[in-house]
């Protein structure tokens, strides 16, 4: 079906405007499909021809004006709109749609739980014409007025509030004008906890099965509900836009929310069933405070075309952070952000699919490369470059920007340019030169110190540069972008670090001092004193650029580290060591070394989680040999492999055990659970896993939760210490969605011939009545691939080339991506896995969205194996 292309969607926009749509759907007709009504009313400003779009099983009639259209003129997802005249316009469609089993248009879900069914839609980008018919674009804005028929035992939910006449009939409010991609619907026996707040109806929502775990948390949700719900009221003028606040948490979601005016949905792993740490209860509320940023940033002010979705989503993403911190007892979100959401942005920021946090219109010609663009750059990257700029702006004016975006634009599109005049109205800064050097721009700027001492002084020259691509020679397709790093100004604060008269391992702050560096060239601190043990460029991590240590402040935090008194400046360390190793200046084993020394004694959870995951999963996992791969020593070997470096994951865990116990509360339970999951996830052997299963519990805690048995089970089926028939039995114990897809993980872990035939025989079907959802395929997926099992998964890492394009095309974007996500042998760092990946890139035809991960996990792959050959020369 042909992807929606930005200069046709330009004609049409010229050609009509939409005013409203009623749209009929019966929920009523079985488990594969709905039937759908569309009427839509629009004016033509001239005489001239469009199309209207849908994907229905079958389109049973189509009327213009009264006049009959031919159903079987339908191209694919267009039907011609022929011999417009102007003046107003009716046009009426009745189609059966098809439910989905990929989190893609209105999908439908079956609680093995309880037998429940439950729907909802996720319309986003071209996923409305899965749903109803529509000139699906997002600056055609119109009404949407929806009656829903569904079973009588169920609840509809909609962007407006909803009332049931007779029983299974539902209306919604109709909205006000909104995109095509923002029309929400979701139906089923939903639990619901209603409130009312601020003179609106509140409610959360989930699925039966869920409900004692939703009540558990109710009043946490709905109170950082109802806090950032207010602080937007004090930072925004315009007021909160739509008639209700609905939040439902949804299965097998693909994203983490979706900012529908009025129902936000969410994945609904945010309604815990077991233990989480408060990073992670963080995290759920920061994903609350983004997508209510979005009732303001994305749906009453809404993008004209796609190019500038990293609008709405960079702008929700600091605000969602800002506001928690400001709102909330979270106060601390900006160092979970520099820790497990910034490196995200980095790291995209260096591959060959970079592309400008502001892409040109030229750059985005069609929804499909629009699609592409869902990454870490539209996410950190720009989130970050808004820190920046209210570093530099200010926050009062870059608020009263925001107030006259909103204001010149209600219920309307805007572009970037738009938003940048209205900042540039609220300030005498050149906000215009700001966003060419921030937002058109591609790459990650490094800053380094050189750090002097003439006796009296101490004197510091801040080289900025940009940071070359790690690996020189790329294939054409793959070739890095024209970088322009290196380019940016950047207003940064520079810590200065002593030691403690009473303490050397810990450290005090003497000054901080805030600099401007220049677009091009370097900068220049001094002051009097003595030299600081410790420099740190970018302490309280208000820019987005890599900064290294001078070989002096790198010894003193290797030695004092956890010594830092404030854990945003921790997380600056720990990034830069993070991106030295990913850059080959630290050794592998060095970060391991830094983690061994100083989590134990860390007290952010943040930190301590991010940590010890860029360990275990990239250091352990990729960046160091499995043991059958490495030289030996006595050959000129590394002294360590992947083997060794698990071990001293678990002995970490062991410490940070030892340190926490005694009565569990607050972030010492917090510790507990994470180092427990450090030491699962890490365990080179069976032993004492399957006492703590067996026994249901870890010595001194926790207790084992459903989410623990399922982590120790897969670790058990990897190591070939757990069998199918205590798999199953595990699933006879949790027969819930989540154990459902615990199982499907282990089923897939297991070292059996059979038991990796038949997981790959289940993920790569294109057989509709077999392939699995979205949510089963990543659960198997990630259980497919380990480093344990090299041997027996080799013949897969060929097939894998072969197979997932074939899948990509017949399932869709959404498990595209999931297949070059969960699904790609990354385990195999290896020379012959990027000359196979290569050809399937060049002869193999992947679909974009399958291409983009294909291209990106090839240049992690490279990356990693430099860093193994550098660790091997060392």
């Amino acid at each position: 079906m042909p992807e929606l292309q930005r200069d046709e969607a330009q004609t049409r926009a010229r050609l009509i405007d939409v005013h409203r749509y009623d749209i009929e759907l019966d929920l009523t007709q079985g488990e594969d499909s709905f039937a759908s009504r569309t009427v839509i009313h629009f004016t033509a400003r001239a005489d001239g021809d469009t199309f209207v779009e849908l994907k229905p099983v079958e389109l049973h009639s189509a009327t213009l004006d009264g006049r009959p259209l031919d159903p079987a003129a339908l191209d694919g997802n267009r039907l011609p709109l022929t011999g417009l005249t102007p003046g107003d316009h009716e046009l009426r469609l009745h189609a059966t749609m098809r439910y989905s089993r990929t989190g893609e248009g209105m999908h439908r879900f079956t609680d093995p739980a309880d037998g429940e069914s439950y729907v909802y839609t996720q319309l986003f980008m071209e996923d409305v014409q899965r749903v109803f018919a529509a000139f699906d674009q997002p600056d055609l804005k119109a009404v949407f007025a929806l009656t829903v028929t569904a079973p009588t035992t169920w609840t509809v939910l909609g962007n407006g509030i909803a009332t049931q006449g007779d029983p299974g009939h539902w209306t919604l409010a109709p909205t006000p004008l909104i995109s095509t991609y923002l029309v929400a619907v979701a139906a089923g026996p939903w639990h619901s906890v209603r409130t009312e707040h601020a003179g609106l109806p509140f409610g959360i929502h989930c699925r039966r099965s869920l409900a004692p775990h939703l009540d558990t948390d109710a009043e946490e949700i709905l109170d950082i509900t109802r806090r950032c719900f207010d602080r937007y009221h004090q930072l925004f003028e315009e007021p909160y836009p739509f008639d209700s606040y609905d939040q439902a948490f949804v299965p097998e979601f693909n994203a983490g929310a979706m900012e529908n005016p009025g129902l936000v949905t969410f994945r609904d792993e945010f309604i815990y069933r077991s233990a989480v740490t408060d990073t992670e209860r963080q995290t759920r509320g920061m994903v609350i405070s983004h997508e209510m940023a979005h009732m303001w940033f994305g749906d009453l002010v809404t993008l004209k075309w796609w190019d500038d979705i990293w609008l709405n989503e960079s702008f929700a993403e600091y605000m969602g952070y800002q506001v928690l911190a400001e709102a909330t007892r979270f106060t601390e979100t900006w160092t979970d952000f520099a820790i497990a959401r910034k490196g995200w942005g980095y790291d995209a920021d260096q591959r060959p699919s970079t592309h400008p946090v502001a892409p040109t219109p030229e750059d985005v010609p069609d929804t499909a490369s629009a699609l592409l663009n869902f990454d870490g750059i539209s996410y950190a990257k720009g989130a970050s470059a808004l820190r920046q700029l209210v570093a530099w702006m200010g926050e009062k004016d870059f608020l009263a920007g925001i107030n006259d975006h909103f204001a010149r634009h209600r219920f309307g599109n805007a572009t970037l340019a738009d938003f940048i005049d209205s900042l540039a109205r609220a300030t005498d800064r050149d906000v215009h030169a700001w966003a060419e050097r921030w937002l058109r721009t591609t790459g990650v700027d490094t800053l380094t110190p050189e750090v002097t001492h003439d006796g009296a002084h101490w004197h510091v020259n801040i080289h900025h540069q940009g940071s070359p691509p790690l690996f020189a020679e790329k294939a054409d397709h793959a070739a890095a972008p024209d970088r322009t790093d290196g380019s940016r100004p950047h207003r940064i604060a520079v810590g200065l670090y002593d030691h403690a008269p009473d303490d050397p391992k810990r450290l005090v702050l003497r000054d901080r001092l805030t600099t401007d560096i220049p677009a091009t060239g370097d900068c220049a601190l001094s002051s009097a004193g003595p030299r600081p043990a410790l420099l740190l460029l970018n302490d309280q991590d208000l820019t987005y650029a890599k900064v290294r240590l001078d070989t002096a402040s790198w010894d003193t935090a290797l030695a004092a580290l956890s010594g830092l008194p404030d854990p945003l400046t921790r997380a600056v360390v720990w990034n830069a060591a993070r991106d030295m190793v990913r850059d080959g200046e630290l050794a592998p084993t060095a970060y391991l070394d830094a983690a061994r020394a100083h989590l134990p004694y860390e007290t952010d959870l943040a930190i301590v989680q991010g940590v010890l995951a860029f360990a275990r999963t990239q250091i352990a996992d990729r960046y160091l040999p499995s043991p059958k791969l490495s030289t030996p020593v006595e050959q000129g070997g590394t002294p360590i492999d992947r083997h060794t470096a698990l071990a001293t994951l678990t002995a970490l865990s062991r410490d940070i055990l030892r340190r926490t116990e005694g009565p569990e509360h607050g972030t010492t339970a917090g510790l507990r659970l994470t180092a427990v999951r450090a030491f699962i996830d890490s365990a080179t052997t069976p032993e004492g896993l399957q006492d703590w299963l067996d026994d249901g519990s870890v010595p001194g805690g926790p207790h084992l939760d459903p989410e623990l048995r399922w982590r120790i089970l897969g670790r058990l089926a990897t190591l070939g210490a757990a069998t199918p028939e205590a798999i199953d039995a595990e699933l006879a114990r949790d027969p819930s969605a989540t154990g459902r897809e615990g199982a499907a993980r282990c089923h897939a872990a297991l070292p059996d011939p059979a038991a990796k035939q038949a997981a790959w025989d289940a993920l790569f079907t294109t057989d509709d009545t077999a392939a699995l959802s979205n949510y089963l395929f990543t659960a198997t997926a990630t259980g497919f691939w380990s480093p344990e099992q090299h041997d027996l998964l080799r013949p897969y890492v060929s097939r894998y080339f072969t197979d997932a394009p074939a899948l990509a095309a017949a399932r869709g974007p959404a498990l595209a991506e999931a297949a070059g996500r969960y699904a790609f042998p990354a385990t195999f760092v290896e020379d012959d896995t990027l000359r196979l990946g290569e050809t399937c890139l060049t002869d193999g035809d992947p679909t974009p969205a399958l291409r983009r991960k294909l291209i990106d996990q090839l240049d992690d792959l490279r990356r990693a194996v430099a860093i193994r050959a550098a660790a091997d020369g060392a």
